[in-house]
C-alpha cells in the first residue's frame, strides 16, 4: 500500500499581538511513500516535517491537500482509524507500566470486532516483542531500561497493532553517537522485516541517507528535493540541498563562467561546456579535489589531519564563503605543499553551479555525471 500526499498546505493563524495574517508551515506538499519503503523526511527545525507527520496521521487537518492510504483517502478520518504506528522523539511510554503492559495498550484499547482476545493480544506483544529482540525486558519498567531499550519498547508498542504505516519522529534524537547508530540500524531491519511502508522524520542528514530508501528534502515548507539518497547527494538541485547534504558539508565559493571555463579568483579551474556564462556559487565535494603538483586550483594549507584511510587537508582560498575549504584524499594520495600552498585539479563530477540569483542548479556537460 502506498501512503500519497497530494497538494498538502498548513497555514496556522499568526500569534502575537501586532501579527497578522497566517502562517504557512507547510505550502503545496507532494510525495509518495511507497509500499514497503523507509522513506526519510529530512530538513532543519521548523520547515514543517512535523506537522507533516501530524497531517498523517490525524492530528492536524490540512488547510489544503489531501491524503491517500492506498486507494483510500483519509484527509478527513479520525486518527483511531487510520491504522498508523506513531513512535515519538520522547517515547511517550507509560511510567508505571511494564514493558508488556506498555506493549499491550494499544490493542486493549481496540473495540468491537478489533479487538483481539486477551490470548490473541499476549501473542501478539509476545511476537512483535521478539521482533524488536526485548522479550527478556517484558517485566521491567522503563525507568530500569537503557534509551536504545526504551526506543525498542516505544516502536514494538507502534507496531503491535498491525499499523497500515509506521510514523517516526526524530527517534533518535534522545541517543548518544553509538547508540544511535545501533538502533538506526536496527529500525532498518525491522522495517525490511515488517514491509510497513514507513516514513522516518529527521534533521540529522547522514542518518537520513543511512537509512532511507528514498529521502525528501524540506525548507520552510516546501519540497527542495527527492528521490533515491545517492542520487540527490550526486545531483542537487539547488544550493540548499547540496549545503545541507554531506559530511564534512560542500564548500561553497564565488566563481564566474566565461568563455566555458569556470573561474575562481580569475583563474581557471576547470572546462564546464554547456554552463550558461556569468557569476556562479559553485559547490566542491570535499572528495572533489585530485592533488596535483600542476593542478590549476592553488589553495593556503592551514592543516593536514590523518584519518586512517582517508586525509583531511583544511585549506584556504580567496573565493571560499567559509574560513577554510576542506579537501578529502584517500590515503593513498599525496600532496605535495610548498610554502604553505597545495596545487588541486578538480574532480568535475563533484563540482556544482548554482545561479547567484535563484541558487538554483545550472548544468553543464560532465560525462562522468548522469544528468548533470
Amino acid at each position: 500500500m502506498n501512503i500519497t500526499l497530494e497538494n498538502l498546505t498548513k497555514r496556522f493563524p499568526a500569534r502575537g499581538r501586532k501579527a497578522q495574517g497566517e502562517t504557512v508551515a507547510v505550502k503545496d506538499l507532494s510525495f509518495e511513500i511507497p509500499d514497503g519503503m523507509l522513506v526519510g523526511l529530512l530538513g532543519p527545525s521548523g520547515c514543517g516535517k512535523s506537522t507533516t507527520l501530524n497531517m498523517i496521521c490525524g492530528l492536524e487537518a490540512p488547510s489544503e491537500g489531501k491524503i491517500f492510504f492506498g486507494e483510500e483517502e483519509v484527509t478527513h478520518l479520525p486518527p483511531e482509524l487510520r491504522g498508523v504506528g506513531m513512535v515519538f522523539q520522547n517515547y511517550a511510554l507509560y511510567p508505571h507500566m511494564t514493558v508488556l503492559q506498555n506493549i499491550l495498550f494499544p490493542l486493549e484499547n481496540l473495540k468491537g470486532e478489533e479487538r483481539p482476545s486477551r490470548s490473541e493480544m499476549r501473542e501478539r506483544a509476545l511476537e512483535t516483542a521478539r521482533l524488536v529482540q526485548i522479550e527478556e525486558l517484558l517485566d521491567r519498567r522503563p525507568k530500569e531500561l537503557s534509551g536504545g531499550q526504551q526506543q525498542r519498547v516505544a516502536i514494538a508498542r507502534a507496531l503491535v497493532k498491525m499499523p497500515r504505516v509506521l510514523l517516526l519522529d526524530e527517534p533518535l534524537s534522545n541517543l548518544d553517537a553509538r547508540l544511535r547508530l545501533q538502533t538506526r540500524e536496527e529500525i532498518c531491519k525491522i522495517q525490511k522485516k515488517t514491509g510497513i511502508p514507513t516514513l522516518f522524520v529527521t534533521h540529522d542528514q547522514e542518518e537520513a541517507m543511512s537509512i532511507s530508501d528514498r529521502i525528501v528534502v524540506m525548507k520552510e515548507g516546501v519540497l527542495m528535493q527527492q528521490g533515491r539518497p545517492q542520487e540527490v547527494y550526486d545531483n542537487p538541485a539547488n544550493l540548499f540541498v547540496a549545503k545541507f547534504l554531506g559530511t564534512p558539508p560542500i564548500n561553497v565559493l564565488e566563481g564566474e563562467v566565461s568563455g566555458g571555463m569556470l573561474r575562481l579568483d580569475g583563474q581557471p579551474v576547470l572546462p564546464v561546456p554547456g554552463a550558461e556564462e556569468g557569476p556562479v556559487y559553485v559547490g566542491i565535494r570535499p572528495e572533489g579535489f585530485r592533488p596535483d603538483a600542476d593542478g590549476p586550483m592553488a589553495c593556503g594549507l592551514n592543516r593536514v589531519e590523518v584519518l586512517g584511510r582517508e586525509t583531511s587537508m583544511v585549506c584556504t582560498h580567496p573565493a571560499c564563503q567559509a574560513d577554510t575549504l576542506r579537501a578529502i584524499l584517500r590515503s593513498e594520495e599525496e600532496a605535495e605543499a610548498q610554502s604553505g600552498q597545495v596545487r588541486f585539479s578538480l574532480r568535475p563530477e563533484k563540482v556544482f553551479l548554482f545561479r547567484r540569483s535563484s541558487e538554483e542548479r545550472i548544468r553543464f556537460d560532465c560525462p562522468a555525471r548522469a544528468g548533470a
